[in-house]
Parts: C-alpha cells; structure tokens; sequence
C-alpha cells in the first residue's frame, strides 16, 4: 500500500495470544489511519510462545507495518498492560527472554517523529485479538 497523508500518522492496534503459556501462539496487529479507516492488518502463527512473547512479536510486526506505510507518528494501543509498561518505563524489563524484544521495540519505536503507548481494555481491542486468534486457528506457523 502507498502512503498518503492519511498515513502519516496511524492507529496500532496489536495483541498477541497463547494457548496455554507457553503453548501454540499467534499474532496480531490492525493498523487504522487517522480517520479510523482500517489501512493494513496482519495475523501469523508464531509456534509455541508465552503470551508475553506473542505481545511483544505482534507490537514489533505492527510497528514494522505502520514503517513501510510511511507513517511518521504512531499511537500504538495494546492490552498488554506488561508491554505498556515496560515499553513506557514505568516497568524494568526483569526477563531475559524480553529483552532482546525489548529493544526491538523500542528501536523501531525511535524510528517515529511522535509515538504515543496506550494501555486499552480488550473490549478496545478486538479486532487485533481476532487476528491473532485466527493465526493461531489457522497455524500458518512464522518462526521468530
């Protein structure tokens, strides 16, 4: 998709999900511009994961999405209330296994001119949720 002027500055929505932690994990990210028009989603199976594992992945493959969009400023929203946290620094990031991912994030959150991290209930964030429910369904399996 090209980018217009509505996509410089894009909605996130991401989520990931695990059945059983660890278990069959999938991901998800739904991507609206500034009018609420959804732009791009994605869903994939990951394999096994933790569910905090699946959150970071789908945050990392919805920020690279809203970047290849050209979007400049971003408002991510998850409800993974660890991943806001830590990504906003109110939590130190204590697994080593986060780390790594971590730090993806936050790289590829450097990248933007403006971003913004909200914590929202599920019920805000359905759509995502669905897409990572569908991937794991689905089992089209990404190795990260």
């Amino acid at each position: 998709m090209k980018a217009s002027s509505d996509n410089r500055r894009l909605v996130v929505h991401t989520d990931g999900a695990a059945r059983g932690n660890p278990g069959p994990a999938g991901i998800g990210a739904a991507i609206f511009d500034s009018s609420g028009n959804l732009v791009d989603s994605l869903a994939k199976a990951i394999g096994q994961a933790t569910n905090n594992r699946a959150e970071y992945l789908a945050m990392i493959e919805g920020l690279q999405a809203a970047l290849r969009l050209g979007a400049d400023e971003v408002i991510v929203r998850s409800d993974s209330e660890l991943i806001v946290r830590q990504l906003t620094g109110r939590y130190a990031v204590k697994s080593a296994d986060l780390r790594p991912l971590f730090e993806a994030a936050t790289n590829l959150l450097r990248r933007f001119r403006r971003y913004q991290i909200l914590h929202v209930p599920r019920e805000q964030n359905r759509t995502a949720d669905a897409l990572a429910n569908k991937a794991i369904d689905e089992g089209n399996c990404v190795t990260f």
